[in-house]
């Protein structure tokens, strides 16, 4: 147990403990972390690159006034950006508006941790495309799809047959929940092509305890469970095509990965159910020329590499995209470590994990808004969450504290860095601040360092130069949609349960050249021998198709 956590059990006020924690702004350690408990306010900005309507200032002590823990000012008071185009009252869907040309686009759908469940955030996961640059197509990755995040893609106008390249940083499930719908509900949309998943190869962790059991906990065995998991669900759905008919697979050499790519299971390797693994040696970083690399499409001039961080077990990585001379990185969870600090060095915008301090996290997590006394019936449990907290913290994240001193480490310093995996709302972002500027006096925020929120859209464009134009939007959806508007490439194969067309007289119906009409067969599953019967001609509720 550390000093700072005696003294919370030795009885010092709320106020003592804090500060206590708060007075070792150096290091990465939890003293450097919870920092922001020095009682002090934090000076107006005096740039005039901040406006203080949008970057948030103010002190960290607690309580805070309840507005501050209901809002998250600098999202409200982004310019708004709408992500789809076309006019639906006059026929023309409405359709997502693909990146412009030297354009990287990052959309955070999910930004949140999975023990603070809310409404405002769900769990991580950020979309990132590169509009065609100079001689090269367009192209699309999702990074972590955590619980919750498809009604975000949805409500961006994001289809899911755009959502058919998945980069895991590692297999918790606040990471990979929403992998499931991705999955199930792709191949009946509009990916009619192999869902791809990139993730680490085995830990290679033994259990501690005798046999010492060496589990298979790599990517290639997750995606054969969670296609041997879902076979009810697209088997039941296989009465709708999922493949096209000209579907030319992808290559080791054309899309340079590092192994050759092989499905799970024995579905075609063409079609919407079929999954395939890449896995990756989650020990390399480059240090030998191109030992890292989990994808490099000379086609759309993608590059994108991996890297060993520290989160929980051995295997959990992060990743770094380039694309015509622009770069961004997504550590995903990890406590401070150099990887980072060397591959941040001058990229465009450096996405990292940012935790709150244990305290915080404690009493918010037993629904106060501030510590309680040592004299209140809550104080036990509070210090228990905060030895918890500290404990989980110290091997797995990166309270803000120590975010602020691993960004003072990066040299050149990264252009946009983004703080994620956080619960914001106004009082948690002020505190940070403090605690990043503590490490940063010379950042400007809201320029230099922001804190992500769920449809947070940043635009970066290439400008010929090492710096880039970064403009961040909030995305203007609706909270009412229905299925984002997908397109169809090419023809379809037959659904794997099919009949042949009848018209209404049971005569077998024929296409242009002669050939029967094959149709998918919804009733090939299921039994209707107790289903309530249609009707005609009587008083029915419903028509003869059963609605």
């Amino acid at each position: 147990m550390t000093d700072d956590v005696k003294s919370v059990h030795k009885g010092y006020t709320r106020r003592e403990a804090l500060k206590t924690s708060g007075l070792a702004l150096g290091g990465l350690t939890m003293g450097g972390a919870v920092s922001a408990f020095a009682g002090r306010k934090v000076s107006e900005p005096t740039t005039d690159d901040c406006d203080p309507d949008t970057c948030l200032t103010g002190s960290c002590d607690y309580p805070p006034e309840y507005d501050e823990t209901q809002q998250y000012t600098y999202f409200d008071h982004l310019p708004k950006w709408k992500p789809t185009q076309g006019d639906p009252y006059n026929g023309i869907p409405e359709t997502y508006r693909l990146p412009e040309e030297n354009e990287m686009r990052i959309t955070f759908l999910g930004s949140n941790i999975p023990n603070q469940l809310r409404r405002a955030q769900q769990m991580m996961s950020i979309f990132v495309e590169v509009g065609p640059g100079p001689g090269t197509a367009p192209d699309q990755f999702v990074f972590d799809c955590g619980s919750g995040v498809c009604a975000n893609y949805n409500a961006m106008g994001i289809s899911l047959g755009r959502m058919d390249k998945i980069f895991l940083t590692h297999l918790h499930g606040d990471h990979i929940s929403d992998l499931v719908h991705i999955y199930c509900f792709g191949a009946v949309a509009d990916r009619k092509s192999p869902l791809v998943v990139w993730g680490a190869a085995p830990s290679g962790v033994k259990s501690p305890r005798p046999p010492r059991r060496l589990y298979d906990d790599g990517v290639r065995a997750f995606c054969s469970n969670l296609r041997e998991a879902c076979r009810w669900h697209s088997e039941s759905q296989s009465f709708i095509s999922t493949s096209y008919e000209s579907y030319a697979p992808f290559t080791r050499e054309s899309w340079g990965l590092p192994c050759d790519p092989r499905p799970v299971g024995d579905d075609d390797p063409a079609d919407g159910y079929a999954v395939i693994p890449i896995e990756l040696d989650w020990r390399k970083y480059g240090r030998a020329a191109g030992d890292n690399v989990a994808y490099h499409n000379p086609k759309t001039g993608v590059k994108i590499t991996h890297f060993p961080v520290i989160h929980t077990r051995k295997g959990a990585m992060g990743y770094k995209l380039e694309w015509n001379g622009l770069s961004m990185i997504y550590t995903g969870d990890t406590k401070p470590e150099y990887h980072s600090i060397r591959q941040a060095a001058g990229v465009n915008v450096f996405i990292h994990e940012m935790n709150p301090p244990a305290e915080v996290w404690a009493f918010k997590n037993i629904g106060l808004y501030q510590p309680p006394e040592p004299d209140w019936p809550t104080y036990d449990g509070f210090s228990n969450a905060v030895d918890f907290a500290k404990m989980v913290q110290n091997s797995s994240h990166t309270p803000q504290g120590a975010f602020g001193y691993l960004l003072s480490r990066i040299d050149p310093r990264p252009q946009l860095t983004v703080a994620t995996h956080f619960p914001v709302a106004d009082d948690m972002a002020a505190c940070a601040r403090t605690s990043i500027e503590a490490h940063n006096p010379d950042i400007v925020w809201g320029r230099d360092v922001i804190l992500s929120f769920d449809l947070m859209v940043l635009r970066v464009f290439q400008e010929g130069g090492p710096r880039a134009r970064i403009k961040p939007y909030q995305a203007d959806v609706s909270d009412f949609t229905f299925q984002a508007v997908g397109r169809q490439y090419d023809d379809l194969n037959p659904p794997k349960y099919w009949k042949y067309a009848v018209d209404e007289d049971g005569n077998q119906q024929y296409d242009e050249n002669g050939d029967p009409i094959i149709v998918g067969d919804p009733y090939a599953q299921i039994d209707t021998s107790t289903a309530v019967p249609s009707c005609e001609n009587s008083q029915c509720n419903y028509r003869e198709d059963g609605y």
